[in-house]
């Protein structure tokens, strides 16, 4: 309960929402199927929220278990007072439980143990009390003079004591916590690197920026330099800041003979063990906020890059670019099936244009190809000028291109599920279906891929790639179940991950399809191996069955829900028929004049249920994407020397990073719109202003053909 009011507190959230989502994931339900058929009991909570709650859940009860760990093993060693056990209960971060047990903790030998195992603790203790009235402490340690324990003389034994003390004030909690703030308040991030040498950190060679303000992609930006040996990193602080705060701290205010010995001993602890511990503390710290950051921006994109709007019913070649092996090219019908294959070569060394145009012109004919879709990778440029041309010069063809990201193609195309679905074709005709398929249905071919392999934002590979995974897979979760999937095509790639399926499940949905033809209505699933009726509660509702004699089989309506849709049906005069005629037109309206909450009585179901239940009854097999701005076709392209400052184009957004927008204007190069030219209000971050896949109207600000680099903004564009 102390968990559960804690994360109400942080997130904001009413106790009994949070209760009743820690209690549905701790019953083994899935996030989707909460957020879409629990809301009764959330109150309407979203899976990003859920996973939010889910993540802050795991960490307290991580933190409770550890906190538990320390009280025992500090029991065990017979040094847990009441006073220690209080801190312990208080910590509220995993930080703070490991700075209180830092003490206890078994060590590697030091200075300070070795200084014990010679008996020097006592001496340590009496200059630490920093008595007024005490002896010469000079005189104090003769008594602590042993040859052989490797003491020789006093003052052997002086700095034996010192090392303790140094130890000791680096162990405080308290110490470290105080230091911790005046480094993370007054700290500097600071990068040194040879100018001299050419690489992409010369803007951090003489880098400086306080911890607290820097961007997270400068951190990591500085990261990734210092792992290849172009820079020197660390955090800069006043010592003397920091020493009078710690002097403040373990220093007694009466003159004591003692004083000098314990100030020397704090100096050397800030020296040789607080500031490089702590400064290892902050650059970690430093690293983990701006790894969550990098990782919040890939989900929001790739989240975008799958809710793409489907190019539906067109006929599509696929064209992936290259130099010397030429590109590749697939036709594929408006049901993703392949029509024919071919390669071209009107890209250098060999420049054969005229061929690779009749080739292509034969296929756009001989199947009446409407789109074209080309990979954003090697030779995009030639390779889209080429069909921008080839465009001009068959204006009877009425095709139309665009430019889709290609990446994690390579990754699908040498992949196990590849060979099995085009056994018959090699590695780069296969890349060639899924270039011409991602622009068909983006979800449905971009999940056959590693989420980490999409590649949308930056330093993709330097994230902790758990959470990366963990994260993005939420993410791939989250859109396939938004959109749900025809339970008679779906691949056993985009199967595995609707809620309460594994990917072993997936393969007995498709094996039983196979075996035994089309589904006939969802309650058929029961029959598949290995998929009981927990699986069927969880994963029903987002399986659609377009062929099922019952209409509700392709909605999102959960079948625990359908006796209530029927209900509703029947009091407001409507058949089950006439929803799959679509003559159901004023049912909204008839659902409020006999009353929401006597309706929501009736059928047994609560509010936000039965509103759903309208919803998908006026639109049975709506596909949530169809709703958004279709993707921008091409006719035609233009070079970098064609742009002019000043020129107001239409463009795709292809990337969001934390420092802008990168946006594909058809000159076979994105341009940049900096954070600040994204709109005329402040914008804190750019996933505020835009989104991958959004069509945008940019201005050219400016162009540097020699870097290839072109500025955009979205300020002041009509």
């Amino acid at each position: 309960m102390d968990i559960v009011r804690q994360i109400a507190e942080e997130l904001g959230l009413a106790g009994s929402r949070v209760q009743a989502a820690v209690e549905l994931i701790d019953a083994g339900n899935t996030i989707p199927f909460i957020a879409r058929y629990r809301k009764e009991a959330t109150g309407g909570l979203d899976d990003n929220e859920l996973r939010d709650l889910e993540e802050r859940l795991g960490y307290l009860r991580a933190l409770e278990k550890r906190r538990e760990e320390i009280l025992s093993l500090i029991d065990q060693q017979g040094k847990l007072t009441d006073e220690l056990r209080a801190s312990v209960a208080a910590a509220s971060t995993l930080a703070a439980l490991e700075d209180l047990y830092r003490p206890y903790r078994p060590k590697r030998k030091t200075r300070a143990s070795v200084a014990r195992e010679r008996g020097l603790a006592p001496l340590a203790a009496f200059l630490l009390a920093q008595d007024p009235h005490a002896q010469d402490p000079a005189f104090v340690a003769e008594r602590y003079v042993n040859p052989d324990q490797e003491v020789p003389d006093a003052g052997a034994a002086l700095q034996g004591a010192m090392d303790i003390l140094a130890e000791q004030f680096s162990d405080d909690a308290d110490i470290r916590g105080r230091l911790r703030a005046f480094l993370q308040a007054e700290g500097m991030l600071e990068a040194e690197g040879d100018e001299e040498k050419e690489s992409v950190y010369t803007a951090y060679c003489h880098f400086s920026e306080p911890l607290r303000k820097i961007a997270g992609h400068r951190v990591l930006a500085v990261n990734r330099g210092e792992r290849e040996e172009f820079l020197k990193v660390s955090i800069r602080a006043d010592g003397e800041k920091a020493l009078a705060l710690l002097r403040a701290l373990v220093l007694k205010r009466k003159p004591s003979p003692c004083r000098e010995y314990v100030e020397a001993a704090a100096c050397d602890g800030w020296q040789r063990l607080l500031f490089p511990s702590l400064e290892r503390e902050a650059r970690a710290a430093l690293t983990e906020k701006a790894e969550k950051a990098a990782i919040h921006v890939f989900a929001q994109n790739l989240r975008q890059l799958l809710l793409q709007p489907p190019l539906k019913g067109r006929v599509v070649l696929g064209l992936d670019p290259a130099y010397r092996t030429g590109c590749k090219l697939a036709v594929v019908d408006p049901t993703g099936k392949v029509l024919d294959t071919a390669v071209v070569y009107p890209t250098p060394p060999q420049n054969k244009k005229e061929e690779a145009a009749k080739k292509i012109a034969d296929l756009c004919r001989k199947h009446r190809v409407e789109v074209v879709s080309i990979g954003n990778g090697t030779a995009t440029g030639e390779s889209e000028a080429f069909i921008a041309e080839l465009i001009a010069a068959h204006p009877e063809l009425g095709l139309s291109y665009m430019v889709v990201s290609e990446a994690g193609a390579s990754v699908y195309s040498a992949s196990k599920l590849a060979a099995e679905e085009f056994p018959q074709f090699d590695v780069s005709l296969r890349s060639a279906v899924s270039i011409a398929r991602r622009l068909q249905d983006p979800l449905a071919e971009l999940v056959k891929i590693d989420p980490k392999a999409i590649g949308v934002g930056q330093y993709q590979h330097d994230m902790p790639q758990k959470e990366l995974s963990e994260a993005l897979g939420g993410v791939v979760e989250g859109a396939v179940n938004s959109v749900g999937v025809d339970l008679n095509t779906a691949s056993h790639a985009l199967l595995k991950y609707i809620a309460g399926i594994n990917a072993s499940t997936a393969q007995n949905i498709v094996s039983y399809r196979e075996e035994n033809g089309r589904f006939h209505s969802r309650q058929e699933l029961l029959k598949v191996k290995g998929l009981g009726k927990k699986a069927f509660l969880q994963c029903a509702g987002f399986l659609r069955v377009s062929e099922s004699e019952n209409i509700l089989d392709n909605t999102a309506v959960h079948p625990e829900s359908y006796a209530a849709a029927d209900g509703l049906l029947s009091r407001c005069g409507y058949a089950p028929e006439n929803v799959r005629e679509g003559k159901l037109g004023d049912l909204p309206a008839q659902a409020e004049r006999l009353g929401i909450d006597a309706l929501c009585s009736g059928l047994g179901v609560g509010e936000p249920t039965l509103r759903d239940i309208i919803e998908e009854l006026m639109k049975p097999g709506r596909d949530m994407r169809d709703s958004l701005p279709p993707p921008l076709l091409r006719q035609g392209a233009m070079d970098l020397k064609d742009l002019r400052e000043g020129m107001t184009l239409s463009g795709t957004v292809r990337n969001i990073v934390d420092f802008g927008a990168f946006v594909d204007i058809g000159v076979h190069q994105d341009g940049l719109v900096h954070i600040s030219q994204l709109s005329e209000r402040y914008v804190s971050h750019p996933l505020d202003a835009v989104h991958v896949g959004d069509v945008v109207k940019v201005k050219v600000l400016s162009v540097d053909p020699a870097r290839k680099r072109i500025s955009l903004t979205m300020r002041g564009v009509q």
